[in-house]
């Protein structure tokens, strides 16, 4: 395993993110002129090619960072290496807004939509990253759902179930958990909370499960809190399970 840190949020560098995990190396570089895709694209490209590396030489990416966006870089950098992942996506929400169903414009809203060839395309066109099949995803735990997202979700092959029915998922799988999964009861400090989620230990067993079925090839970890929170200290089981993989 080789944990790889990416302190941003979005396009903005947060030097201070605070990490359940230890890198071995962070990804920082100074983002040009642009707009956010545009700025974020370059970010991913590094990303990518990071985690290709690591793939090809045997080793388990765990990246490490303070949003979902960067999943377009870890996805791109497998099918680099010649791995055409099934994604596991663990979320308080459903991230599947295209520019035309987000009320709010946030970026972050985007990114599984993404991976399945649709919504904003500046990022993945630009990292030649190739569509995920809908019936290769599951969405876990996504209950915090704007109306056209659950529309969406309810007429797709995207697979849905809670944390406890995951199931088993042939690898390779590309694992993202975005740690807002959780209970805002159990973790604070979320800067998106979901009320009635999964308790930070079921989210814990279940990843442990994945990781135990052996077809993990890379990890995303989405660090979505505020500074000083002390979540990054809760969040040491969950850090250990991840570290387990070989």
């Amino acid at each position: 395993m080789t944990v790889i840190a990416i302190p941003f949020h979005l396009d903005e560098h947060l030097p201070d993110l605070e990490l359940p995990l230890t890198p071995d190396r962070t990804i920082a570089p100074e983002l040009p002129p642009g707009a956010p895709w545009e700025r974020m694209a370059v970010l991913y490209e590094e990303v990518a090619d990071a985690v290709a590396t690591e793939v090809r030489a045997g080793r388990v990416p765990v990246v490490v960072s303070g949003d979902c966006t960067t999943s377009l870089g870890v996805v791109a950098g497998l099918q680099r290496a010649g791995r055409d992942p099934r994604v596991v996506w663990f979320d308080g929400h459903g991230d599947v807004h295209t520019p035309q169903t987000t009320a709010s414009g946030y970026l972050g809203g985007f990114p599984l939509r993404q991976l399945v060839g649709e919504s904003d395309r500046t990022a993945p066109d630009r990292l030649g990253l190739r569509p995920v099949p809908e019936e290769d995803v599951v969405l876990v735990d996504a209950r915090d759902l704007d109306p056209p997202e659950a529309d969406y979700l309810a007429h797709s092959r995207i697979r849905r179930a809670p944390v406890d029915e995951v199931g088993d998922v042939p690898g390779p799988v590309y694992l993202h958990v975005d740690v807002d999964v959780t209970d805002s009861g159990d973790l604070p400090g979320l800067l998106f909370p979901a009320p009635g989620g999964p308790a930070l230990t079921a989210v814990t067993d279940a990843v442990r499960n994945i990781v135990a079925a052996g077809g993990v090839a890379a990890v995303g970890l989405a660090c979505t809190y505020r500074p000083g929170s002390g979540a990054d200290r809760l969040l040491a089981g969950l850090a250990a399970e991840l570290s387990a993989l070989q």
